[in-house]
């Protein structure tokens, strides 16, 4: 998934990415202009992007993916999306660890789905304590999601009509799998909500 949360960054000229469980997420800068912001040309090809990558690089099969567009009037409105996004990773997870340390067992889908169902988060994490999993203890980006984003890579180079070595700047797709979580995630996005006031060290 991450793989294909960074084609789909470059491709829509994306200023963030955010991938958790089976959906990735796509910041774009409040000025794009891209696809002329034809809201069927950016779901259709965005829809595309994940299917093609995902299925060259994994799949034995054809995945096809789905795409929606959600317009936020505001920067916090955009910060809220993610933050929420985020916990829906961790709920994600839980389940999934749980429903398949059941089928593990020998339970059936059926079964496994059933005895989830109307389970606080204490008990699912007791469920999985009980059979040796410490939720708390599995990796951060199962529980947190993964981001991606844009950084400057510094590379060292020659210069064959100098002789000299020079350097270079690169801006590279970077995957983060030690997202923070809550207010710091929060924090975390306006840079990319607000990069003016992420630079000058304030919000607005």
């Amino acid at each position: 998934m991450t793989l294909t949360a960074t084609a789909l960054l470059e491709a829509l000229h994306g200023v963030y990415a955010y991938t958790e469980s089976d959906e990735i997420s796509v910041l774009l800068p409040s000025d794009s202009g891209i696809f002329d912001r034809e809201l069927e040309k950016l779901v259709s090809v965005s829809a595309g992007v994940a299917s093609a990558t995902f299925t060259h690089a994994f799949a034995r099969e054809s995945v096809h993916f789905d795409s929606r567009l959600c317009l936020a009037a505001t920067p916090s409105l955009v910060i809220d999306y993610f933050r929420w996004r985020q916990s829906d990773a961790a709920r994600c997870a839980l389940n999934g660890h749980c429903y398949w340390a059941l089928r593990k067992e020998g339970h059936s889908v059926a079964a496994a789905t059933r005895s989830l169902e109307g389970m606080t988060n204490s008990e699912k994490n007791e469920l999985l304590f009980q059979r040796g999993t410490n939720f708390n203890e599995t990796p951060l980006w199962q529980r947190r999601g993964t981001g991606v984003y844009w950084r400057n890579v510094e590379k060292q180079g020659f210069n064959p009509q100098t002789g000299e070595g020079v350097t270079t700047s690169r801006r590279r797709p970077f995957v983060d799998r030690e997202l923070p979580v809550g207010d710091s995630y929060g924090a975390f996005i306006e840079q990319f909500v607000r990069p003016e006031a992420a630079r000058l060290g304030k919000s607005s």
